[in-house]
């Protein structure tokens, strides 16, 4: 594959930036990521001494309780430990049970870090997991990421502080959750590919996509990066290296039809005589698309029924800020931009803004609009929407939403950041006494 990189336009620069500024800033971020992890932890504990709404994890640890023990993680250590057994447990994907949870219990153990006869009991699992989890932020790659596009180590150290407040502290930084990895992966991989390195970024899709299957709208940064930039910005376009975006694109969709090969082998080939699950013999074969809609009712519009309007009112906030921010991006800069492409000669058509207005407003963060737009709009109608308030982070633009909300409107960036820290306390509270939202 080539990787000749294309520049984009000429944007702020991360040239004159004092390196000793930028070293300040990444301390301090540090510092403040671990003081935040502290407080986070503190209170998980503290609130795990609350009565449990569901007493399921004392029979699973024997009587005992871990706060770490909650929702899908119930699912990701019987993966981990038993492997995949049951038809829904297929709606999840290896990277967590097996790459974190099962390979980290198997290090620690062999380290002597943890103590048991066997690497892979519940307890160890769930240890593993978090304490790895711990060492996962993404707190500095997201300040290096917005250092790179918008070349303001005053805008990359605002966004990297509000992404210490994070809208489910438990599932992003406390519990073995994929939201971690998920998240930590998609910015190394947006870096790279802010850098032009595509194959590091394709590296970092792949191993995100092993840990969520929306991993694969990552590929829309490749996409933009290699194809569609070339075209905008200098008007041209080679044929192979569109042939070598189309060849990564699908390396990086691997992990997901292999996740779904393995499956219909194990249900459809290797059943039992006289029982073929009904998705064996659909046009797409698909496992994950079928228990989605089975046991968790997910599809277009079928999470918009009256009882389910708590969690949309939850997550408000999160939808409106970035439904707000990349709409307001997409008619602000995109859609002039491209107009100007499509019609260089019009008189009509406004001035895309200049950057100089504010380091946000640069065409290098219209991947990021286009990609958070989609993705809210796939969270708010097809999927149990609430999870927003997990998945927000996995998208440095809803920081950069945040910033500009702070910078452009105080008191509603204020509103924003109390909301963060009222919120993001009550969600710890509830993770500890097993209530939702999850």
């Amino acid at each position: 594959m080539s990787t000749s990189t294309e520049k984009g336009p000429p944007n702020t620069s991360t040239t004159h930036v004092s390196s000793g500024t930028v070293a300040n800033h990444l301390r301090l971020i540090r510092v403040l990521s671990v003081c935040t992890w502290l407080l986070s932890t503190l209170l998980l504990n503290l609130a795990s001494y609350l009565p449990l709404f569901d007493s399921s994890p004392r029979v699973v640890l024997n009587g005992s309780d871990s706060p770490f023990l909650r929702w899908d993680v119930f699912h990701f250590g019987h993966i981990a430990t038993e492997g995949y057994i049951y038809e829904y447990e297929w709606a999840f994907f290896p990277g967590l049970p097996f790459f974190v949870m099962r390979l980290g219990a198997f290090v620690l153990h062999s380290l002597g870090i943890l103590q048991s006869s066997s690497a892979f009991t519940w307890d160890n699992i769930l240890k593993s997991g978090a304490l790895i989890v711990a060492v996962t932020g993404a707190n500095t790659t997201l300040y290096e990421l917005t250092l790179e596009l918008t070349g303001s180590p005053q805008m990359a150290f605002l966004s990297s502080l509000l992404s210490l407040l994070p809208s489910s502290p438990a599932t992003l930084r406390l519990v073995p959750y994929t939201e971690p990895f998920f998240t930590f992966l998609s910015y190394k991989g947006m870096l790279y590919c802010a850098r032009s390195r595509w194959f590091p970024a394709l590296a970092c899709f792949w191993l995100a996509a092993n840990f969520r299957s929306n991993g694969f709208m990552l590929n829309g940064f490749i996409i933009w990066g290699m194809l569609v930039e070339p075209i905008l910005f200098h008007r041209k376009m080679r044929w192979r290296r569109a042939l070598n975006t189309l060849l990564m694109v699908f390396i990086a969709f691997m992990p997901f039809i292999g996740h779904q090969t393995v499956a219909y082998i194990a249900f459809c080939r290797n059943s039992s005589p006289g029982y073929n699950p009904p998705w064996c013999s659909n046009k797409m074969p698909l496992i994950y698309t079928y228990v989605q809609s089975k046991y968790w009712n997910s599809g277009f519009l079928l999470y918009w029924t009256l009882s389910q309007l708590p969690n949309f009112l939850l997550c408000a906030p999160v939808l409106a800020l970035l439904l707000w921010f990349s709409a307001y991006y997409i008619l602000r800069v995109l859609l002039p931009y491209t107009l100007h492409f499509l019609f260089p000669h019009s008189l009509r058509i406004p001035n895309p803004p200049s950057a100089l207005t504010s380091p946000l407003l640069t065409m290098k963060l219209a991947p990021h609009a286009i990609h958070a737009f989609l993705f809210t709009l796939l969270l708010l109608f097809a999927s149990h929407t609430q999870i927003i308030l997990r998945l927000a982070a996995s998208m440095p633009f809803t920081y950069w939403a945040a910033a500009h909300l702070c910078l452009k409107y105080p008191v509603w960036g204020k509103r924003w950041v109390t909301w963060s820290v009222v919120w993001g306390a009550i969600s710890i509270v509830l993770w500890a006494t097993f209530l939702p939202p999850a």
